[in-house]
């Protein structure tokens, strides 16, 4: 496609001409994050504001983030804030451990999720989602709610790839837990802001009560994952969790850090992944011509649990469709920082306990690093074509704390989206505009139906 071509824009939110004032920040950040951005933010290297007090300063200079996330990594620390939120489903796990227990997990973690695991995935995938389409399929006549059924899928996935089991009596349950920690617990008031995580806030300890349910489910997982005969440690995720030990000290993980371990990889690993796939499908529902494109990438693939991981490397415009989905619309729209020192960023001075963001939302979309930002057009992504500059494109952070499941749900979403696509044609079943909403991760504002034609 060349760049004189029309794309399809995807509805959004239009940023603020000015900055929003404490009150609207603090109503955008319970009601959609989205909008404390203005429109400066997309097109400036840095964007500063005090807030309660604090200097906070939003970086889009690809060397400004490096610095941030790579080069001096050790200066910066997850804000307090942050750690409230993150805490009630991440635990003690790799997502929330700072120093040298954080680098044990992660040495210990990585051979787990290691690439030599892909083909066990691309199993359990390809397995799981044939068994959806063909549900699907039976339903085909009535419309879909797609945003429901990537979540179901990209859970029976998790389930299946961690503990090979079938999710689907803990998926309701499952799917309550996260309902409501999303609609309660996720949304910040100023003492969240204002006060260090070891001072409880009346919304920490509501957040407790919400944690001993949900890892009260976790250990019912994990329980029936261990009574299970026809299962060893290389046939799932926790399998290889469990059996992985630390290559410095060959230590593993204690029963407390393996459940936490699981806790966040269940919630990365279904909940972000799903919502990547409806986004997916929502912009090719929209965008007819890359869907054909898709179509016929996919027609003469079987895409068969035996044959899902030799026919991810014939996917490259599936996946392109992937990426450029993740960035439009980043499931981890924002990363936020503490500064321990001083430090200097790119152009920027910064000062100690100033907050640091970087919002994958704006950088994605900046004037100054993408061409037709706010488009979709997923062959940006090609092998054939640039690179986007690295600092440009985080959907899974960058530097030491990149995520570690980051190619795992890059199969996932490729393989779902191409095995979909083979088997419907989709289309939005109304009118009414799809529009994204930033709390605890980008999400629609609704729930859209979908018609799905066969092929």
């Amino acid at each position: 496609m060349t760049t004189s071509q029309v794309h399809f824009v995807p509805p959004a939110p239009v940023p603020p001409l000015e900055p929003p004032s404490t009150r609207a920040f603090l109503r955008a950040v319970r009601s959609n994050s989205l909008g404390i951005f203005p429109e400066a933010a997309y097109r400036e290297d840095t964007w500063v504001r005090r807030f309660l007090g604090r200097r906070s300063v939003l970086l889009n200079a690809p060397d400004a983030i490096h610095r941030v996330l790579v080069d001096n990594h050790s200066n910066y620390r997850r804000s307090g804030t942050a750690i409230r939120v993150l805490r009630p489903t991440n635990g003690d796990g790799l997502v929330l451990s700072e120093g040298e227990t954080w680098r044990r997990q992660r040495r210990t973690i990585a051979p787990a999720l290691a690439p030599r695991v892909l083909p066990m995935l691309a199993r359990h995938i390809a397995e799981t989602t044939a068994e959806a389409l063909d549900s699907l399929a039976e339903r085909a006549d009535r419309p879909a709610d797609l945003l429901a059924e990537m979540q179901f899928l990209a859970l029976e996935i998790a389930g299946r790839s961690m503990f090979s089991l079938q999710m689907r009596q803990y998926g309701a349950t499952m799917r309550r837990l996260l309902g409501e920690f999303a609609d309660r617990y996720v949304q910040l008031d100023p003492l969240d802001m204002l006060l260090p995580p070891s001072i409880p806030t009346f919304r920490d300890l509501a957040r407790r009560r919400w944690r001993t349910r949900w890892m009260r489910l976790i250990d019912t997982i994990l329980h029936a994952r261990l009574a299970s005969p026809d299962t060893d440690d290389t046939s799932d995720l926790f399998g290889l969790l469990r059996a992985s030990r630390d290559p410095e000290t060959g230590v593993g993980f204690s029963p407390g850090e393996l459940r936490d371990q699981v806790s966040t990889m269940i919630l990365a690993g279904s909940e972000t992944t799903a919502l990547n796939m409806f986004w997916a499908l929502t912009l090719l529902a929209q965008a007819p011509d890359q869907q054909r494109m898709v179509a016929k990438e996919v027609a003469s693939l079987a895409l068969t649990p035996e044959s899902a991981f030799a026919d991810l490397g014939k996917l490259p415009y599936t996946k392109a469709v992937v990426q450029e989905a993740l960035r439009l619309f980043p499931p981890a729209y924002t990363l936020v920082r503490e500064a321990i020192g001083a430090d200097q960023a790119g152009a920027i001075a910064l000062k100690r306990n100033d907050i640091l963001m970087v919002a994958p939302w704006v950088l994605h979309r900046h004037h100054a690093l993408w061409d037709r930002p706010a488009a979709f057009d997923p062959s940006r992504f090609l092998p054939d074509r640039p690179s986007p500059p690295r600092f440009a494109f985080l959907p899974f952070g960058a530097g030491p704390r990149t995520c570690v499941g980051a190619q795992f749900a890059l199969t996932e979403a490729t393989l779902v989206i191409a095995s979909i696509i083979r088997r419907f044609d989709i289309t939005l079943a109304e009118d009414r505009p799809v529009l994204p909403v930033a709390i605890m991760a980008i999400g629609p504002d609704h729930a859209p139906p979908f018609r799905l034609s066969p092929r």
